[in-house]
Parts: structure tokens; C-alpha cells; sequence
């Protein structure tokens, strides 16, 4: 796999990448609407700079106390709308 990837959704364009301290660009300059990065595993949703920041967690094995979790992005008339899911195990 690519250690970055630009994805073309509707007319936002969105950077996927593992570790956002491994970004080395601005995304507002190079007109990136999100950039979706997961490496801590800890989930996340920011804007910067009318940029949005997201990290869904991660939905494998549960790491560092952290919730085991996934994200939605919903393309808008507004523009991009995210959100962290949860996942919770299921009662036996």
C-alpha cells in the first residue's frame, strides 16, 4: 500500500495517510478538504484552517484502553460531515 493516497470525493479531496506527524504539506494550500490519518489509534475528529482532521480509532483489537471505534464522513450540501461509531461487543 501507498504511504499516502489522495481520494477525489465529489469535488473534496482527501488525503489518507498512517501517521499525520508524517503530513509534510498544508493540506489548506493544496486544497485538501480532509486528511484522515490513524496511527495512534485514538479517535478524532478536528478542523483546522477549514481543514478536517480525522482519526477513526481503530476497529481490530482494543489498544492502550482506547475504544475500539470506526467513522463516518457524509459528503453535504454543506460540505464534509464526520462522526466516531463505537463498536461495542455484542452480549453473549
Amino acid at each position: 500500500m501507498p504511504l499516502t493516497e489522495r481520494v477525489q470525493v465529489d469535488q473534496h479531496l482527501i488525503l489518507v495517510l498512517h501517521d499525520l506527524y508524517q503530513l509534510g504539506l498544508t493540506p489548506e494550500v493544496h486544497g485538501i478538504a480532509a486528511v484522515i490519518s490513524g496511527h495512534s489509534h485514538k479517535p478524532a475528529i478536528e478542523k483546522k484552517r477549514g481543514v478536517l482532521y480525522l482519526n477513526p480509532g481503530s476497529a481490530g483489537p482494543r489498544r492502550f484502553h482506547l475504544p475500539v471505534s470506526v467513522a463516518v464522513i457524509r459528503v453535504t450540501a454543506r460540505g464534509l460531515e464526520s462522526k466516531i461509531i463505537e463498536l461495542k461487543a455484542a452480549d453473549k
